[in-house]
């Protein structure tokens, strides 16, 4: 009996030291209130400096043309319209295709780019492979130097002819140096080598390998690129300012773009039945630009929650479980 009541004891000692260890731990751990407080503090101001610009320019496209003669911006217009939305609404011929095209380029896109962005970051991240040095200085160097955009003009226009064709648009943008970075470091650091020696004795082939088990466990790094590249294409404008002379291959970006640079540009391409001067009369050119702009926002804000969780098991993978 005696020895018995020496075991309890000593299992309840045991557990003491574990959840005073524990308390210790979550109390060396805890945030303490003025500190907290703080950070809720910093993290309005940044969530405010990030949403006002939108607001702001929200606010913009519903006010009166009158109104922005008048006053100028405004925070809170003195006479609301939106004639600026109807505007874009008797052009939704124009603004439907050059979204059409903004959608197609950008999924396109981030599908090719995410194949073989991670395809590459993989190989670069295996350790036996025999060229994987040499194509690190290939993808190091772009990252520090490039050709400039009369080399680039120069190979996609004059070499390869892609001009004012969809892949002009998509190919440049597909592969970046940071993107492939990114990639091998995720690989290298979540992906062990005996779980690919372990494949490897069962038979499997390299394609095998990474389509069958790579994949599935390296969703985070899958998400990050494909937002990064999102992100890229649906913002691109500069690929289209050079290389395409074609009205059907405008995209959104373009399209502000040239409204920013040249409002006669929607003057010139009259589609509401209107003579040439009652369609300029009638253009609010100032609203109308924010107000495409805002059309060009709202479709990548939506997509970005769906990525969100893929990056916070980005951050807690290879974290310790208590």
């Amino acid at each position: 009996m005696a020895t018995m009541s020496e075991k309890r004891a000593a299992k309840r000692e045991e557990k003491r030291i574990e959840r005073e260890e524990a308390e210790a731990g979550f109390r060396l751990n805890q945030i303490k209130p003025a500190t907290n407080a703080i950070f809720n503090v910093m993290f309005a101001i940044l969530s405010f400096i990030c949403v006002f610009p939108f607001f702001f320019v929200l606010m913009i496209s519903i006010s009166s043309e009158q109104s922005l003669r008048t006053n100028g911006y405004a925070l809170i217009p003195s006479e609301f319209s939106l004639s600026a939305y109807e505007f874009l609404w008797n052009e939704r011929g124009m603004i439907l295709q050059s979204l059409l095209v903004s959608v197609g380029v950008t999924v396109l896109g981030t599908i090719i780019g995410v194949v073989l962005t991670t395809t590459m970051g993989y190989v670069l991240s295996r350790p036996q492979f025999k060229l994987r040095g040499f194509l690190q200085w290939v993808v190091f160097i772009p990252m520090i130097f490039t050709g400039g955009m009369v080399a680039n003009y120069v190979v996609i226009a004059n070499l390869l002819h892609m001009d004012d064709t969809i892949w002009c648009l998509v190919l440049p943008l597909a592969v970046s140096s940071w993107n492939v970075t990114i990639s091998k470091t995720f690989f290298r650091q979540t992906i062990p080598d005996s779980i690919i020696e372990s494949a490897k004795i069962d038979g499997a082939t390299q394609l095998t390998i990474f389509a069958r088990i790579v994949v599935p466990i390296s969703k985070p790094v899958f998400a990050t690129v494909a937002l990064f590249l999102t992100f890229g294409y649906w913002n691109d404008w500069l690929q289209a300012a050079l290389y395409i002379n074609k009205d059907s291959l405008i995209g959104l970006q373009p399209l502000l773009n040239r409204m920013m640079g040249q409002l006669d540009y929607l003057a010139n391409n009259p589609t509401a039945g209107l003579s040439l001067q009652q369609y300029r009369a009638q253009m609010p050119s100032e609203s109308v630009r924010m107000a495409i702009a805002t059309v060009i926002v709202i479709p990548i804000a939506c997509a970005y929650p769906f990525f969100q969780k893929y990056f916070i098991s980005g951050l807690t993978v290879g974290a310790v479980k208590g």
